[in-house]
């Protein structure tokens, strides 16, 4: 993957709670790590019939994948934000096992409208 296709900005979030340095639990969107990521959404191509084929991930409308974080590890409890929305993260793994980068599979999350 090369530097240049890694065009979107992201935000990585926590919402568990977290105690501050003063010791007191805040609950809340933590910003984990800001980082420049691939985006692709749903697609017609033959990487996304693969994933779509695959039951645990048919709820999938966007792929993220951006360089691994020394010290963080992205699991389904994060989200990821950036300037179109917030995204609910369905997977994550190493992409190839080689722990350079990180692929995520994703949902966008819809606002209800009372």
């Amino acid at each position: 993957m090369s530097y240049g296709k890694m065009n979107s900005f992201i935000d990585i979030i926590s919402t568990e709670p977290v105690k501050d340095p003063e010791g007191f639990v805040t609950k809340g969107d933590h910003i984990i790590a800001s980082v420049r990521a691939y985006k692709e959404s749903l697609n017609t191509s033959a990487k996304w019939e693969r994933i779509i084929g695959s039951a645990a991930f048919s709820r999938a409308t966007m792929l993220f994948r951006f360089r691994k974080i020394l010290g963080v590890d992205v699991t389904a409890s994060h989200f990821i934000t950036d300037g179109e929305g917030r995204y609910n993260i369905i997977n994550a793994e190493d992409v190839r096992g080689r722990g350079m980068y990180v692929e995520v599979l994703a949902e966008k999350v819809e606002g209800s409208v009372k």
